[in-house]
């Protein structure tokens, strides 16, 4: 299987930063399309920012201005940079990568407490 591996997550406060790394192997990594996704418990997986082949970002709206996705082809990683995080930000955050086939890591943990 082709592997995506998430870094990153971990414990911080509110109003607090984190960033969050996908890196991934086996891929031609600039002809996919990339995303962050994130599951809180009890709650259905949402998308969280995606960053296309051609570099056009989208982001859900309670994450706009403070979350900033981007992508290194050379290293073949995608980024979240995460900004003045809240308590609801507090979610298992997926990276995935999509073209005529679809991948997903394993997710990283993001908690957002005081």
């Amino acid at each position: 299987q082709v592997p995506l591996v998430e870094s990153g997550g971990g414990l911080v406060q509110p109003g607090g930063s984190l960033r969050l790394s996908c890196t991934a192997s086996g891929i031609t990594f600039p002809i996919y399309n990339m995303g962050w996704y994130r599951q809180a418990p009890e709650k259905q997986r949402e998308m969280v920012a995606t960053i296309s082949i051609a570099r056009i970002t989208n982001y859900t709206d309670s994450v706009k201005g403070r979350f900033f996705i981007s992508r290194d082809n050379v290293a073949k990683t995608l980024y979240l940079e995460m900004n003045s995080l809240k308590p609801e930000d507090t979610a298992v955050y997926y990276c995935n990568a999509r073209r005529t086939d679809e991948f997903w890591g394993q997710g990283t943990q993001v908690t957002v407490s005081s």
